[in-house]
């Protein structure tokens, strides 16, 4: 089926759902609040399963002009001791090709020029959408996109879900030159994450509490294991970029709404809709649906899955409204529980690396297949 849709958000997910909609012939729209795209270099790990669902969006090629594949990584001691192999090789054997990793910018590049191929989708930026209802009257179908703090989540769901602290703060970086080694490093109460994102470059990630410093930071990790500190010292404190950790919580019981109002509003309809029109319908994707932390670091990954299912989803749906409904709950069923399982999975993993019972876990770390 086709009709018109309005994407709130043009990040990975919101880009990626845009696609899938125009090549099934969707007429679609972009709106994104910020006046520009962020094009911060942290490294996506893209991972096979989301790499075949960025071929059918036809964008795979472009991701693997710039991606480098992610192989013989370990987690290590804060003295350089291996304790565990991450499971790299398996995940190349099961699926036949790697792990990728991609830095940020490129793999917006791509959905971008994806999106621009067509030459008939809008993007517009500096758009700040505060009546979803409104939004709403004039399309078949929005896509809430835009993130932990969607406005699209918020109109249709309420506030109950929403961001939640972790009680950490991740700081990431890029240092000009090529580490030996991959992987993470564990001590107590914080940890240190090496990979490659491009030739000649290394992507870092750190792991702290939340009230420690840019200025904190390198004396946080300058006893631990070469290169971390030459790592840190080989990148400018002002290219560093800081956020505190989040997840959404609670799960939301739905990803989908038909419905103009949150359940518990007895607020009236926007202004300029009539209390007889039937409004669109709502379909959340990515951090708007899941937001997670990113230690299992598949939230790409996810937002680029929950584009592809919702747009298979309605290519194959009959037309009229009771076509979009039914695809829309059938992206649920597929995406819902799948996505909310790597969150937990995500967050309790958080948890574990986290901790400052370094003993124990480094035990059971010891415990995982080679």
């Amino acid at each position: 089926m086709t009709g018109t849709a309005t994407v709130v958000g043009a990040g990975i997910g919101g880009l990626a759902t845009a696609i899938g909609l125009r090549r099934a012939g969707w007429t679609v729209t972009v709106l994104e609040r910020r006046t520009e795209l962020e094009r911060y270099g942290a490294a996506f790990g893209i991972h096979p399963t989301a790499q075949s669902a960025l071929d059918r969006l036809g964008v795979g090629d472009a991701l693997r002009d710039h991606a480098v594949p992610y192989r013989d990584a370990h987690i290590r001691t804060p003295d350089g001791r291996p304790m565990a192999r991450l499971p790299l090789e398996r995940i190349e054997s099961k699926a036949g090709r790697p792990e990728l990793l991609i830095s940020r910018p490129y793999l917006l590049d791509a959905l971008l020029a994806g999106l621009d191929a067509f030459g008939d989708v809008p993007l517009k930026l500096g758009e700040r959408v505060g009546d979803v209802d409104a939004l709403a009257a004039g399309q078949d179908l929005v896509i809430g996109a835009d993130g932990i703090r969607s406005a699209v989540r918020t109109a249709r769901f309420g506030d109950r879900s929403g961001p939640r602290r972790v009680g950490t703060v991740a700081w990431i970086g890029i240092a000009d030159f090529e580490s030996p080694v991959h992987g993470e490093t564990w001590g107590s109460g914080r940890f240190f994450g090496l990979t490659p994102v491009e030739p000649g470059r290394t992507n870092w990630y750190a792991t702290v509490p939340e009230a420690t410093t840019a200025e904190e930071l390198r004396a946080s990790f300058a006893g631990w294991h070469d290169p971390i500190p030459r790592i840190l010292d080989a990148t400018d404190p002002a290219t560093w970029i800081r956020y505190e950790m989040r997840h959404l919580h609670p799960a939301l019981p739905s990803f989908v709404s038909a419905d103009a109002r949150p359940a518990s509003s007895g607020t009236r309809p926007a202004s300029g809709v009539s209390p007889d029109a039937r409004p669109a319908p709502v379909a959340l994707v990515g951090d708007a649906a899941h937001a997670m932390t990113p230690n299992l670091g598949q939230g790409a990954c996810t937002a680029i899955l929950d584009a592809d299912a919702l747009t298979r989803a309605l290519a194959a749906a009959p037309p009229g409204p009771a076509g979009i409904e039914g695809a829309l709950r059938a992206y649920d069923r597929e995406r819902r529980r799948s996505a909310q399982r790597t969150a937990f999975g995500s967050r309790t993993l958080h948890r574990f690396m986290s901790t400052e019972r370094t003993r124990l876990r480094d035990a059971a770390v010891r415990l995982l297949p080679g």
